[in-house]
């Protein structure tokens, strides 16, 4: 009987340690979610790591644009190199503000009238991918649609995986 309880103890223990890295995250994630919602700039670019996410972004239309060019991908080439310079810079700050994933959010239902989900709910959604990142999927065995990196203890946003569509400034 103690050697199950023992067992049981260990793998309590080993389950809960699993969990750890999933409720910091939550925490994180939970400050972005709030940040959108209120439109808190400040907090909002503390959850953002605005380089790795615009790296996504670049790649994401580049890949989109090769899926739909009929020249095989060379049309892909030159709009990468024109995409290279100043102008991802410029198209990737007017998508990256609290605003424009304000209305991604309330595309998903949560709208600001909605009280945000608590740290522990969010841990649903949270899936770990090793390497100290996790997303975020909007159904519990969903595609993951947001993609947050553990950079100095804070979880920070690195890579948006959802309908590229739905990111529009000016909204």
């Amino acid at each position: 009987m103690k050697k199950l309880a023992a067992a049981f103890a260990a793998a309590l223990s080993l389950s809960a340690c699993a969990t750890v890295p999933k409720l910091d995250a939550a925490s994180d994630i939970h400050a972005f979610l709030v940040s959108i919602r209120d439109g808190d700039s400040a907090a909002f670019e503390a959850h953002v790591d605005r380089a790795a996410l615009k790296t996504n972004l670049r790649a994401r239309v580049l890949a989109e644009a090769a899926r739909s060019d009929p020249n095989g991908g060379r049309g892909v080439q030159a709009l990468g190199a024109l995409l290279a310079g100043p102008l991802v810079d410029m198209a990737a700050d007017a998508l990256i503000q609290p605003q424009v994933f304000r209305a991604v959010a309330e595309m998903h239902g949560y709208t600001p009238d909605q009280p945000i989900p608590s740290t522990i709910a969010i841990t649903r959604y949270v899936r770990r991918l090793g390497g100290g990142s996790v997303c975020v999927v909007t159904k519990t065995e969903g595609p993951c649609v947001l993609l947050f990196s553990n950079e100095a203890g804070t979880w920070r946003l690195t890579g948006f995986e959802g309908d590229l569509s739905l990111l529009r400034p000016g909204r």
